[in-house]
């Protein structure tokens, strides 16, 4: 179960981060047609939403990040504990929870008239079925019967989806509060580096060099920064 949920966590981690994040959202590099799709097969299977929306909401972020209009800035209701607190929380999960939908047609246009990726964002529902069946038939495979399915259900479906989750919005919330800030960004940018986060987020963590230069498909450029993306 632990195997297959690495496996699995390690597939659709690499999907966000190398397909919806650095690839789709920002053009860090450019892949071929069979990559491209196969990277946002991935990344929609980590549950995170489809693959227009995540990176409509993304761009949006980096637009406005820790400004009015940022979806989920840590700093939404201001800088003393009470609001940082608050903030944390709509930062982490929260803003997940409010009616204030990104517009694909205005920071995803380019996604929209991309049959392919359009195809992918179709099949979010079918994806998100196909994460949970994939380990419960392979616990059942293995196993030999359906509790062993269940098992594998549990720990390499739910419980690897939940870890994903968690990780993806430490970065939105954790990465723009506590840590360095080597870089340079713009005024009311707050991005920073939080190491402890750099292998379970395959480098997402490196978050102050993204923040000061986003189209880097590279984000731990210093010695000794893990950047397995």
């Amino acid at each position: 179960d632990i195997v297959l949920a690495l496996v699995l966590y390690t597939v659709t981690g690499l999907g966000v981060t190398v397909g919806f994040h650095r690839g789709l959202t920002h053009g860090g590099y450019r892949a071929v047609r069979p990559v491209r799709i196969a990277l946002a097969v991935a990344g929609s299977m980590s549950f995170q939403g489809d693959v227009i929306g995540w990176v409509a909401t993304h761009r949006r972020h980096h637009a406005f990040t820790d400004r009015p209009g940022d979806p989920h800035s840590p700093y939404r209701y201001g800088t003393h504990l009470r609001g940082q607190l608050r903030g944390l929380l709509h930062a982490h999960v929260g803003w997940l929870f409010r009616n204030d939908r990104t517009p694909a047609d205005r920071y995803a246009p380019d996604l929209l008239a991309d049959r392919d990726i359009r195809a992918v964002a179709r099949a979010f529902p079918a994806l998100c079925l196909l994460t949970l069946a994939l380990p419960f038939g392979a616990g059942w495979a293995i196993g030999g019967t359906w509790v062993y399915g269940v098992t594998a259900l549990l720990w390499a479906g739910l419980v690897r989806i939940a870890l994903l989750h968690h990780v993806t919005w430490s970065v939105n919330s954790l990465c723009h509060m506590i840590g360095e800030r080597p870089f340079r960004t713009r005024r009311h940018d707050r991005a920073t580096n939080l190491w402890p986060l750099a292998l379970l987020s395959f480098g997402e963590s490196w978050h102050n060099l993204h923040h000061a230069d986003p189209t880097s498909a590279r984000h731990g450029v210093d010695r000794g920064q893990i950047d397995p993306s």
